[in-house]
């Protein structure tokens, strides 16, 4: 106990300078905006920005982008509420019941619940993420390049089950995010791999190239042929702090959506996503009257605003601890440390406290900016959401292009987020998911890297992936969820889950 105390004093030293509070506050705003403008989402947006991280201090840095994922889960509130439109797809069951309590005139009662249960979950998120940071660091520090190899595999395995679509269509996804980590010279011996004399992709495909073509070009096109149907709520706001008997039947959900949403945030293979889906039904089933749900249940938006915030945190241990990206933003997020020069998993705790630390305390100040941001200005929010989203594209394509060209000053990179971009959309309009390429994308090196460890250290000998106990572990449990996931049954209620 006394370590943590010590451990978050040391992360609020960081967090709370002055710099460290402006780059909180821009991640927060800009994770609102795009949060309330349904169409890009964090994961384009973080994409997008990876390019201007390069003039900022590694912590400042990551404290900003995670600041535009977790800001994003409120923004998304707001639009669900207000237009009866997700602005994320965690909000999307927010829709059910928040909307119809703003039809009724207590708009401003399901915003500011909302924005409680996001806050009170984000806060115990916080210390949970600061009681199991230190345990969870020594257990990965057990780890050799065996055991590593398969806890990617076993991650990649999660990754396909959690996917939506058929699980073919996720394998292939994560089959062509690894061929593309493939594409460059080898290290080892200097041969040019799948390059086809392209002197450009001599040294690989950037990662900022790949995700910034497939979730933010490919989402702008995508979002520009569809029709913008918005039916913004007109009635008055209303009071935004709850009463007494609405906190009283909130208190509950919140502290179960809380748990769920982060057990779940904690699974690779985007498990937050389930979370508030996971809230909904709970408190669906726990409720004496389950009736009202769907008709305006404060309950409807409590528990999975809970969920839906505490997932989106927690999800950042698997990535600070054991360096595994748990989804695609966090896959970003290994992409924003490798810019930088840091190496994901146990040594960012022992050899980069300030960073470790410092990030965990931000998310506690970046909650309380959102209380801040979200609940007085809702009224600007409102406005935002009857802007014209079409008018806003050209900037946002304009900005990427400038964004890219500053990595390398390379117009060849410009033209490979546009071939990476189509790419994309070709792959949303046959229904093929894109996370799990860039999961595959961003493990694929280390996987390979090793994999190759692991054989040169046992001279050749695959046994060695089942001789310890921690890679034998994981890969029985794969195994198991390969097994599972194809019985029919099952993989029927999944793609249930996924439909609804």
């Amino acid at each position: 106990m006394a370590d943590m105390i010590a451990n978050l004093a040391l992360g609020f030293g960081v967090a709370l300078s002055l710099k460290a509070l402006m780059l909180c506050f821009l991640g927060c705003l800009i994770g609102t905006l795009i949060g309330v403008l349904p169409g890009i989402g964090p994961v384009a947006t973080i994409a997008m920005l990876l390019p201007v991280t390069f003039g900022i201090d590694p912590v400042g840095a990551l404290i900003m982008l995670a600041g535009i994922y977790y800001g994003a889960q409120y923004g998304g509130s707001t639009t669900a509420i207000i237009a009866n439109i997700p602005g994320e797809v965690t909000s999307v069951v927010t829709t059910l019941d928040g909307h119809r309590m703003a039809s009724q005139g207590r708009a401003g009662v399901a915003l500011g619940i909302a924005a409680i249960s996001s806050f009170v979950a984000g806060t115990i998120a916080t210390l949970f993420i600061a009681a199991l940071g230190a345990p969870l660091t020594r257990f990965a520090l057990l780890f050799g390049p065996a055991d590593y190899f398969s806890l990617m595999v076993f991650g990649l395995m999660f990754a396909v089950v959690l996917a939506r679509g058929s699980l073919a269509k996720a394998v292939a996804m994560i089959f062509t995010g690894i061929l593309f980590s493939t594409v460059g010279t080898d290290l080892e011996t200097g041969q040019a791999r799948l390059t086809f004399g392209v002197a450009e992709i001599y040294d690989g495909i950037e990662f900022a190239v790949i995700a910034m073509g497939i979730f933010g070009f490919a989402e702008i096109l995508r979002t520009i042929e569809q029709r913008e149907t918005r039916v913004v709520q007109d009635a008055p706001i209303g009071r935004l702090l709850p009463d007494l008997s609405d906190l009283k039947m909130s208190s509950g959900p919140i502290l179960r959506g809380t748990f769920i949403g982060g057990f779940l945030g904690l699974l690779p293979g985007n498990g937050a996503l389930l979370g508030p889906f996971a809230s909904y039904a709970t408190e669906k089933r726990l409720s004496k009257e389950p009736a009202r749900f769907g008709h305006g249940a404060i309950e409807g938006v409590a528990g999975p605003e809970a969920a839906n915030n505490a997932g989106a945190q927690t999800s950042f241990l698997p990535l600070l601890t054991l360096g595994i990206p748990p989804n695609a933003v966090m896959a970003l997020m290994v992409g924003a440390m490798t810019i930088h020069g840091i190496v994901p998993g146990p040594q960012i705790v022992s050899k980069q406290p300030a960073l470790f630390w410092g990030m965990v305390a931000s998310m506690w100040i970046g909650n309380l900016m959102l209380l801040v941001i979200n609940l007085p200005l809702v009224g600007l929010w409102i406005r935002l959401i009857r802007a014209p989203y079409r008018l806003l594209f050209p900037a946002i394509v304009l900005f990427c292009c400038i964004g890219i060209y500053s990595i390398d000053n390379s117009a060849a990179e410009v033209g490979m987020v546009a071939i990476f971009g189509f790419f994309g959309y070709v792959l949303m309009k046959l229904e093929f998911e894109p996370a799990p390429l860039v999961l595959g994308f961003v493990l694929g090196r280390l996987l390979e890297e090793k994999f190759r460890q692991s054989l040169l250290i046992s001279r050749g000998a695959l046994e060695t992936f089942v001789s310890h106990s921690i890679s034998a572990t994981l890969l029985a449990l794969t195994a198991i969820l390969i097994v599972i996931s194809l019985v029919p049954s099952i993989n029927k209620a999944r793609n249930k889950v996924f439909v609804e």
